[in-house]
């Protein structure tokens, strides 16, 4: 245990509530953050904690409470209030201007100017690479912030709020975009923050991440907070328990008692500098796993044969049918649905009802002979897949965007359970999800399989893919170098194929 605890907190919240449209979502919560600390804030989703943290920087203001920052009550009337007083936040969901140098997005609307006035370029990119030093990264400031892969604009994001000189950093699910190598590097930046004394929160729901690298975690639990523990004197099923409130068994369902027939199979896709020569078959009852390093090709196959990108050559077959797929309409046609790890750009329609999106893939299906939509049969749909999956709040009028990551993942499975898939691609289904809601929907996802549906499981979680799958997949630099029945795989015989 560091020796800052025992320091006064840099950061408190104090008896903090805050309700919408009459719901609370935060009751009386107290929470704080002391200079050179690592504090893990962890919970199931729709516990508070994204409500919590947009209380701490300016998004959100309380309905009671106080914010004490160094010993003084302030009141943050917006976020950019909160990073002038040094609080930033490094978002679960990217933020960065596509189009915009990475710069250009560092120092946005406080750029460096001239004397008359104009914005000083040649110091905005030295100021850009005096911060990336700090952290030990090389990132070209000249870059476009979308010509670099998400791990990368995860980095810059990072790169943004420590160019504030944050005395506190809020990270939401900052892992969730990057692999081994880079969280480890991740790592080093965190600890070399806190070891100059800035106050770090830390948001995840990898437990592994959260007994690696903070000093305390606290749980919240339907608005409140459950316990504060230093980290050493717990352990994971101790929080889980915390969580949710009851003990949680089988993270994974049982493995298929028995395989049919192959009814999917996918032979020579090329994809050119992507993807090369990949065929793999699939049978019925059978859950097979997509593993590999980020860059491997797992996604890029996915996308290939979800028609979303267009393969130079290769062979799919349904059912011992040839099917010919121009696009994601005629992938969704076939009874082939992709569940996209991307669910801000690929996924969901933010601005969209939650109803909306769960049926946007489906419309026919709730429409009359005269192709009117049956709005009652598109509620009575939705309610009742909010139910199955436990998607919160129980408002299927919201707007997408208005819920948590967690429950946005959710509906994004829900509208591909409403499409009633042949073949379901689930990339990344559980990234941002809560410890409860994984088990869900992990079970869902074997249910699926036990009722004919075809199964492929992306994740970059190894043991998610050694926990659902029934044989695996290895991906390496664009090409299958394994094919493996899961009879107690390791992960280190998963991993010798995926680096070497």
């Amino acid at each position: 245990m560091i020796a800052s605890l025992a320091a006064t907190p840099i950061m408190e919240v104090r008896n903090i509530r805050k309700s919408f449209a009459g719901n609370p979502v935060l009751r009386d919560v107290s929470f704080e953050i002391r200079p050179g600390e690592v504090h893990a804030l962890v919970g199931e989703n729709g516990a508070g904690k994204s409500t919590l943290m947009n209380v701490m920087t300016g998004n959100h203001h309380s309905d009671a409470g106080e914010i004490v920052l160094a010993g003084k009550t302030i009141r943050l009337s917006d976020p950019k209030s909160a990073a002038e007083l040094g609080i930033g936040i490094v978002h679960q969901e990217l933020s960065l201007a596509p189009n915009m140098t990475v710069a250009e997005n560092i120092y946005s609307g406080r750029e460096p100017t001239t004397f008359l006035g104009f914005i000083n370029k040649r110091r905005m990119r030295a100021r850009a690479r005096e911060v990336f030093s700090r952290i030990g990264l090389d990132i070209n400031p000249d870059a476009k912030a979308g010509s670099l892969s998400v791990a990368w604009q995860q980095m810059v994001e990072i790169a943004k709020a420590l160019s504030l000189n944050a005395k506190v950093l809020i990270m939401d699910e900052p892992t969730s975009a990057l692999s081994g190598a880079e969280i480890e590097h991740l790592y080093a930046i965190i600890r070399g923050l806190r070891d100059n004394g800035v106050g770090i929160v830390y948001i995840s729901h990898k437990l592994g991440e959260v007994f690696e690298i903070a000093d305390r975690v606290s749980v919240l639990r339907d608005g409140q907070l459950v316990r504060t523990l230093p980290v050493p004197e717990t352990n994971p099923d101790e929080i889980i328990r915390l969580m949710v409130g009851r003990d949680i068994k089988d993270l994974y369902p049982p493995k298929a008692s028995r395989l049919g027939e192959v009814i999917f199979k996918v032979e020579g896709l090329t994809l050119p500098g992507k993807v090369d020569d990949v065929s793999f078959e699939l049978r019925e009852g059978e859950i097979l796993g997509f593993a590999g390093l980020v860059g491997s090709g797992r996604t890029e196959t996915a996308r290939a044969v979800f028609g979303a990108e267009r393969p130079a050559k290769g062979r799919i077959t349904l059912r011992d049918r040839e099917v010919v797929i121009r696009g994601p309409g005629d992938a969704i046609r076939q009874g082939i649905c992709y569940l996209s790890e991307d669910r801000k750009g690929f996924g969901l329609f933010l601005t969209m009802s939650v109803r909306g999106n769960i049926a946007s893939s489906s419309l026919p299906a709730y429409s009359s002979s005269l192709q009117f939509l049956d709005f009652n049969r598109v509620r009575e749909a939705s309610r009742e897949l909010l139910d199955t999956l436990d998607i919160r709040p129980r408002n299927d009028s919201l707007n997408i965007i208005n819920l948590s990551g967690g429950n946005q993942q959710k509906t994004m499975l829900a509208k591909w359970l409403a499409a009633k898939p042949t073949i379901l691609i689930a990339d990344e289904p559980t990234r941002g999800v809560d410890i409860g809601a994984k088990v869900k929907i992990h079970q869902h996802l074997r249910r699926f399989a036990e009722s004919g549906v075809g199964v492929i499981v992306i994740s970059s979680e190894l043991p998610e893919v050694l926990g659902l799958s029934d044989r695996v997949v290895v991906f390496r630099n664009g090409s299958v170098s394994a094919d493996l029945r899961n009879d107690n795989l390791t992960q280190t015989e998963v991993m010798h194929y995926a680096a070497n």
